[in-house]
């Protein structure tokens, strides 16, 4: 009887350990592009990470960011000004890590329970390593694609199959992701309904393409 019994604590120990291997490898994300993140977050901002306190609760606890909120592009209607940032402790659990004291970054994130929570899923990036197009977007331009579809292309062929959906090939590209159309472009309803990848104005161009261009 003994020996049966520290059979299924044996059992019972290894299939533990299996299950924690597969929670160490556990995160893995879709790619996103800049203006999806923006149209799926509840919330953002622009902030620098000032503290960071480690929060005893679940299996790995939980990262609470202080932060300093530089300003906010989204989520007036649920925090009027961000302090706390909070994240899995775990990176296998999606946790994100910030550099404390250094940068200021673009953060997006969801609202429960009047705590903004974010991780590796989310957009988060440091501020000046974003394109002045992405800058544009999280300031006022993605906001106006909300109602369009942007529609993932990981193999040709691959066409638009609504007038709300725009063609995102960067995956096709070997300089892989992020490409030139999620650094560069947003996907913008015109005024006859459809959407199509709009680039924006710089010195000397100012265009509106084809829904399946660049």
């Amino acid at each position: 009887m003994r020996s049966v019994y520290q059979h299924l604590i044996s059992l019972f120990l290894v299939f533990s350990s299996l299950h924690v291997e597969q929670l160490t490898e556990g995160c893995s994300c879709a790619l996103t592009h800049p203006q999806d993140a923006f149209c799926n977050s509840d919330i953002v901002i622009r902030a620098k990470v000032v503290g960071k306190k480690l929060l005893r609760d679940g299996p790995f606890g939980t990262i609470c960011y202080t932060v300093k909120q530089m300003k906010m592009y989204k989520g007036f209607d649920k925090i009027q000004d961000v302090q706390h940032i909070y994240t899995d402790a775990s990176e296998s659990l999606c946790g994100v890590k910030f550099d404390i004291n250094k940068y200021q970054y673009l953060i997006t994130g969801r609202v429960y329970d009047d705590k903004v929570y974010t991780g590796l899923c989310n957009f988060n990036e440091r501020w000046e390593r974003l394109s002045l197009a992405q800058k544009k977007g999280f300031n006022h331009r993605y906001q106006l694609g909300c109602n369009c579809r942007i529609k993932p292309c990981h193999y040709l062929p691959c066409f638009v199959t609504s007038k709300n959906e725009c063609l995102w090939t960067d995956m096709l590209s070997h300089f892989g992701y992020p490409g030139y159309q999620s650094r560069h472009y947003a996907c913008i309803q015109q005024k006859e309904g459809y959407c199509s990848w709009y680039r924006g104005m710089t010195a000397r161009d100012k265009t509106t393409i084809n829904a399946t261009d660049p």
